[in-house]
């Protein structure tokens, strides 16, 4: 029984000493002067960042979004949804009806008379099995060339959360980015005193009596 309960303890995995976490806040002969100094590095960069992130996420989704609503009114003033008339017919899809039939579109010549009056021919996306003559409505530029449609309202939605989800993620990158440098300039000091304490106390180790 006393064998079985060793082998059993010595599976277990060693228990982490009480505080090693908060090490540097505590007071130990070991800790230095740098130690301190990184633990408060820490703590203001963890409430920086706290802080931030928020505030960093209002202020660029704010900024995504009017410049997306800007954008979005910009195009559905240049950009006009005319007629065009296909001309060719477009490829029959090998599943008619089925919901992937209804999402495929097959690029076909279509002609059509720009803003301008020009009569133009381009290539447009239209649904499976138009016949050659069939009319569609196309999104024209003010160039005269087939584009995509003004930006929606859930284009804009989607538009604006990514950029603030990106600022979110951003903020704490940063902030361990600056922890890291801080940390490493640190530790480079330390080094430099270890070099200078060694230097002084290495003769007493070396010197032959």
């Amino acid at each position: 029984m006393v064998a079985r309960e060793i082998r059993r303890n010595s599976r277990r995995p060693p228990e982490s000493p009480p505080g090693v976490l908060l090490w540097r806040w505590r007071r130990n002969p070991l800790r230095r002067r740098t130690d301190v100094v990184e633990a408060w590095i820490a703590l203001g960069l963890l409430l920086a960042v706290a802080a931030a992130t928020p505030a960093a996420m209002f202020l660029v989704g704010d900024a995504a979004y009017r410049h997306h609503r800007q954008t979005a009114r910009h195009e559905a003033a240049v950009r006009h949804h005319i007629p065009a008339v296909l001309v060719h017919d477009a490829p029959r899809h090998p599943e008619p009806g089925s919901p992937e039939a209804k999402m495929t579109r097959y690029p076909v010549t279509v002609r059509f008379t720009d803003p301008h009056g020009h009569r133009r021919t381009a290539r447009a996306d239209v649904e499976p099995a138009l016949r050659a003559g069939d009319e569609i409505r196309v999104w024209v530029g003010e160039e005269g060339r087939i584009t995509e449609p003004p930006l929606s309202a859930e284009q804009i939605r989607n538009r604006t959360m990514g950029a603030a989800m990106a600022a979110a993620l951003a903020v704490p990158v940063i902030g361990v980015a600056a922890y890291g440098c801080a940390a490493r300039r640190l530790e480079r000091r330390n080094l430099a005193q270890w070099d200078t304490a060694w230097a002084r106390t290495a003769p007493r180790w070396t010197t032959s009596p």
